[in-house]
């Protein structure tokens, strides 16, 4: 595994800083735009997304795009904790780099190029709703 330079390394933590005020900001508006006085209470409380309860709170709107903007939340705090304990450029699948170019454009990616592609080939129907 690719030890990064703490340059690398910071660029990778601004990149998950970027990617997480985005969804915020994304997830409050939604809530705004409901116009629903539940929803305007929560979307006042988005910046406790580290706080589980408001988490699944937002889950329990049962707006898809909510639901989609906290598992992405969800994502980059994991992707922090590997970037903390060094083993962020460790793919889950293989064990090998996933890479700093691949890791600066997608900081929550667990899976190296080759894996990836296995994996979305394996499971490209896994959601697709059935009749």
């Amino acid at each position: 595994m690719t030890q990064f330079t703490r340059i690398q390394n910071a660029g990778l933590a601004y990149r998950l800083g970027e990617l997480d005020q985005q969804l915020r900001t994304d997830i409050r508006a939604a809530l705004l735009q409901s116009g629903d006085e539940k929803y305007l209470d929560l979307a006042g409380r988005v910046h406790d997304l580290g706080d589980e309860a408001v988490a699944n709170e937002l889950i329990e709107t049962g707006d898809e795009l909510i639901e989609r903007h906290v598992q992405e939340l969800r994502a980059i705090e994991a992707a922090r904790r590997r970037l903390a304990d060094g083993s962020i450029d460790r793919c889950v699948d293989c064990g090998d780099d996933i890479g700093y170019e691949r890791l600066l454009a997608y900081p929550v990616a667990v899976r190296c190029v080759v894996c990836q592609r296995r994996h979305e080939k394996t499971y490209a129907h896994e959601d697709t709703p059935r009749m």
